[in-house]
């Protein structure tokens, strides 16, 4: 049996592991929080219009590459069973909510994730993560939560704005061309990823900070100043 099952958040796995792997240690293993910061509600917004417009709709609205099926299940919570790799002490979980699946006419599913911004080839290897998160929480369930198989794409969707356009005398709309990068699936490179993640989780100290963390930077000045 594992001497700890912790339970890991995809969006951590992508943005708080590269970010800081003392403040991912910290709240992972002993729930301390980094402080919330604000965030533009503006990306919300538009992330929550993008999941209501492609609800129901063909899934070549996204790329005529995709096979033909349906948007369906924005925003919904996945959850994996327990898993304990070879050679570790602790077990890990998959938790966390995606943006939206496509389930295409043979049965299989795409899962996808809506971004903001202008698409870059390394968004792909760094969302990767991510994506291979849910996929792996939806064909591998905790008992009566969401499952999906097979899972056989994986990718983004970018809006990319550029520009406005008066669409009535009260009314402007954002525009931007749409981009889909699609995420080549390689299930041997995420679970060597989760490897590297449990054995900084089994040590009995935090890891150093990340370079940048301004976080570590703040505290580390209180300590020394006292303040």
């Amino acid at each position: 049996m594992p001497e700890h099952l912790w339970k890991l958040s995809p969006s951590d796995l992508t943005f708080l592991w590269d970010e800081c792997p003392r403040c991912f240690y910290l709240k992972v293993v002993h729930k301390f929080n980094r402080p919330s910061t604000a965030f533009p509600g503006i990306f919300s917004r538009i992330d929550s219009l993008m999941k209501q417009y492609f609800e129901g709709r063909n899934t070549t609205e996204f790329t005529p590459t995709l096979p033909s099926g349906v948007v369906k299940m924005g925003g919904k919570g996945v959850e994996s069973l327990p898993l304990l790799l070879p050679g570790h002490s602790v077990a890990c979980s998959i938790a966390g909510k995606f943006d939206s699946v496509l389930e295409f006419a043979d049965g299989s599913y795409a899962v996808v994730d809506f971004k903001t911004t202008s698409p870059r080839p390394e968004h792909v290897a760094f969302y990767s993560r991510q994506l291979h998160a849910y996929t792996y929480a939806l064909e591998n369930p905790a008992p009566g939560k969401l499952s999906l198989a097979p899972v056989t794409r994986m990718g983004l969707f970018s809006l990319d704005l550029d520009g406005l356009e008066r669409v009535s005398t009260d009314r402007l709309a954002l525009l931007g061309p749409v981009h889909w990068q699609e995420c080549p699936r390689d299930d041997d490179g995420f679970l060597g990823f989760l490897e590297r993640v449990l054995s900084v989780l089994e040590q009995p100290e935090p890891p150093p900070p990340g370079e940048k963390c301004g976080f570590c930077k703040y505290r580390d000045s209180s300590r020394v100043t006292g303040y």
